[in-house]
């Protein structure tokens, strides 16, 4: 089953441009979900807007937006007030900058989406795009509306197709300060770097998803299966606290388990046995 478009528009770079479609890149459905269960009766229940002094239930007609103001006024919207108030989508997806791959902050990084052609007519400028960026190794940014909203995207390339990323306003990142301005500055001794570099070396590799479980779902997958089963659910292994007296102590030890693990295991043959039976 092929996937389902949830945006179509036109991809362009001044004149040169193809008609793209948009989709989603990730997939919240294969998570488990739960319904909310009256435990008296097993009925599910229902979420209900209800007026916050009169205790009425409201109906869905009744509903507004508002907005409260610092003299605790609330400015009421109404739903075409704010639909007149936001631009128009012209379905056009304009990559206005090019700028390096590595040169990326990631902290902007928003929800990625898979980018590709809308039509076989849009395949040849559609990949000419994607192969030049590629080339010179350069991701784009451009601006449009999505869902009802003027947003900033990132577009790079990725294997034969591209990706497009929703990106973080600057307003809505927080400054790194609030949360490191209390870090203070320390002096660390250099046997303890010469450990932590050592620990990290055994442990470089590359970037594997399909390494990572999560866990999280998987226990909560076992306890639904145990549930139907009618069986007390697998218990997960309880990490043990280590005894260690400072850092220095901890990175000694991991550095000394990292090279237990990696030193080969030495054999002992009974060739090799006789012959130094032989000579003592």
């Amino acid at each position: 089953m092929s996937a389902r478009a949830i945006w179509k528009g036109h991809l362009a770079i001044g004149d040169l441009g193809c008609a793209v479609a948009l989709y989603s890149a990730v997939n919240a459905q294969e998570r488990t979900s739960f319904h909310i269960i009256n435990r008296d009766t097993g009925n599910r229940v229902r979420r209900e807007y209800v007026d916050e002094d009169s205790g009425r239930p409201v109906g869905k007609d009744d509903l507004v937006k508002g907005y409260d103001t610092a003299e605790g006024q609330t400015v009421i919207l109404e739903p075409d007030e704010i639909r007149d108030a936001v631009p128009e989508s012209d379905k056009r997806l304009e990559l206005s900058a090019f700028l390096d791959c590595d040169k990326i902050d990631t902290l902007y990084l928003e929800r990625p989406y898979f980018l590709a052609p809308a039509d076989r007519q849009s395949v040849e400028a559609y990949d000419l795009i994607r192969s030049t960026m590629e080339t010179k190794g350069v991701a784009a940014i451009a601006r449009t509306v999505l869902f009802r909203r003027v947003r900033s995207v990132l577009v790079r390339p990725h294997g034969r197709g591209m990706i497009a990323t929703t990106l973080n306003y600057d307003y809505e990142v927080r400054d790194p300060a609030e949360s490191f301005s209390d870090i203070s500055k320390v002096r660390i001794d250099k046997e303890m770097m010469d450990l932590a570099r050592h620990i990290i070396g055994t442990k470089m590799g590359e970037f594997d998803p399909s390494q990572y479980e999560d866990r999280y779902e998987a226990a909560l997958t076992e306890l639904v299966k145990a549930k139907i089963a009618g069986r007390k659910p697998k218990k997960l292994p309880k990490r043990k606290p280590e005894n260690v007296t400072s850092l220095l102590d901890a990175l000694r030890k991991s550095a000394g388990a990292k090279e237990e693990k990696s030193a080969p295991k030495r054999k002992t043959t009974a060739t090799s046995t006789t012959k130094q039976k032989k000579a003592s």
